[in-house]
């Protein structure tokens, strides 16, 4: 079985940056689930819309999947972490961008500070620096692929969401920790990482 085959993907947030992902997927005819705050009723033209293999589902119907992409507002993170009693086993990958201060971060980098709702999920800060009209686009470009940046205090992790971001088209780009090559696409108290909204190519070998 191909990791592909045995992977089951959800993404949670459904407005621009959610749909742009669930896009990507629909792309490469992969399964994915979408859910939102609202019912699975509202979302399913949507979903349909996009394509075949994205399905609508319940919030916890969604959470069911191996890998969750979070592309909801960052102050939401919360209520989602508490839909499950324990996130061990998962992998949650945190699209959010988190306009907060420093302060109400409790000094840490902002997906650092979403970890810790996620109790045991391994998590991956990744898809969050592009806006979604460039998101939803083809990352596959004259020869060239798309970067997706991803970092992680957990560097098991990075691989499987490398994996699944080459398998969406795009060329993921390891930056390393939370706090050292992962602030660069962190956003806290108005300041933006330095390669948030940069559109980085990277050629094929």
């Amino acid at each position: 079985m191909t990791r592909r085959s045995i992977m089951s993907y959800a993404i949670i947030g459904f407005g621009r940056i959610g749909q742009a992902l669930a896009q990507a997927f629909a792309r490469k005819n992969m399964n994915v689930t979408v859910a939102s705050r609202r019912p699975a009723e509202a979302l399913a033209p949507q979903a349909r819309a996009i394509g075949p293999t994205v399905v609508a589902r319940s919030l916890q119907e969604a959470l069911e999947a191996d890998t969750i992409i979070l592309a909801i507002p960052f102050g939401e993170h919360g209520q989602v972490a508490k839909a499950l009693p324990s996130w061990q086993g998962k992998t949650v990958i945190d699209a959010t961008n988190a306009l907060v201060s420093l302060e109400d971060l409790e000094g840490l980098p902002s997906s650092a500070f979403l970890a810790r709702a996620f109790t045991g999920a391994r998590l991956v800060k990744g898809f969050n620096h592009l806006i979604a009209a460039i998101l939803a686009a083809d990352p596959v470009v004259d020869g060239g692929h798309r970067v997706v940046f991803l970092s992680s205090d957990d560097e098991a992790a990075i691989a499987p969401v490398a994996d699944l971001a080459r398998q969406l088209g795009f060329a993921p780009v390891d930056l390393g920790k939370l706090d050292e090559g992962g602030a660069l696409v962190h956003a806290r108290d108005r300041v933006w990482g330095k390669l948030i909204f940069q559109d980085v190519f990277k050629k094929e070998q």
